[in-house]
């Protein structure tokens, strides 16, 4: 049986994964707070499980209320390698078609600061480089398991986050647009910079909802539009990573495992004790 763990967030529609066995519910608490929900382990095609849904049940947390730091502490504590993200998007350009799933390489960030976006701090820095965002093997590896689920998949793009939880403006739409970008969301970012961070391979399923407000053939994005599209989406979601698990099994041939190995600036023997020990699980490594 495999010892690789592999962490699914769920985003919008996505509250469970079908398909597991010997669940179990965990409550974990973390240095920093509460995670969205109990975490759901279990095994999946011989492979063992992670499950958070993001917004935790019943969907109660906005973008800007998810605790993203306590989600990835969490998913590290509980030996998670691997991430895959689940995330509802509006299309920017004509031929991400909604019902298509995206799989994106690039981030940009356009949220406003209110997120805590880092581990570091408390007295020990540390600078993770983050220029290619997302884990390109575990891309892959869903990128083939979209199509074999009969999806239509786009490889590669750009996804733009913003703060939400209003949809942007016309405006807005028009100009990110210009800028290149390829979906639009809310919560991948800090979420990415963390599982970076923590050493968890990260990559995202970004499904297709809607053209947001820029497409003049198209009605405007409303919550009632996205949930029928999202009630689509979530079966194929479910279907991609149960075909992923089985090529997801084998250790990682990345280097997302060794990210911090050169991060950290400060004198080990300057980090204070209680900083040591709330980020154990995830710098522990490094300060033997």
């Amino acid at each position: 049986m495999s010892q690789m763990t592999i962490g699914v967030i769920g985003g919008s529609g996505l509250y469970e994964i079908e398909g597991l066995t010997d669940i179990e519910e965990v409550r974990l608490e973390t240095p920093f707070g509460a995670p969205s929900d109990l975490y759901i382990t279990g095994m999946l095609e011989g492979v063992k499980m992670v499950f958070l849904p993001r917004h935790g049940r019943g969907h109660r947390l906005l973008p800007s209320e998810v605790p993203y730091r306590a989600n990835i502490y969490g998913m590290k504590k509980l030996g998670v390698q691997r991430i895959i993200s689940v995330s509802a998007v509006g299309s920017m350009k004509e031929e991400i078609v909604p019902g298509h799933i995206v799989i994106p390489d690039q981030f940009f960030d356009r949220t406003q600061g209110r997120r805590a976006s880092t581990f570091f701090g408390q007295g020990v820095a540390g600078h993770v480089q983050f220029a290619d965002p997302v884990c390109a093997e575990l891309s892959s590896v869903l990128v083939d398991a979209g199509r074999q689920s009969g999806a239509t998949v786009h490889q590669g793009g750009t996804y733009i986050c913003i703060e939400g939880p209003n949809f942007s403006t016309r405006a807005e739409s028009t100009i990110y647009r210009s800028w290149g970008v390829d979906v639009i969301g809310m919560t991948n970012i800090p979420e990415a910079r963390l599982a970076r961070e923590a050493e968890i391979c990260y990559a995202t399923v970004a499904l297709a909802t809607d053209y947001d407000c820029w497409h003049d053939s198209h009605d405007d994005v409303t919550v009632e539009a996205v949930l029928a599209i999202i009630k689509q989406n979530v079966a194929m979601a479910r279907d991609i990573i149960r075909r992923a698990v089985q090529g997801l099994a084998a250790v990682p041939g990345c280097a997302c495992g060794e990210s911090l190995q050169f991060a950290m600036m400060t004198d080990r023997s300057l980090i204070p004790e209680q900083t040591r020990k709330d980020l154990e699980p995830i710098i522990g490594k490094y300060l033997a």
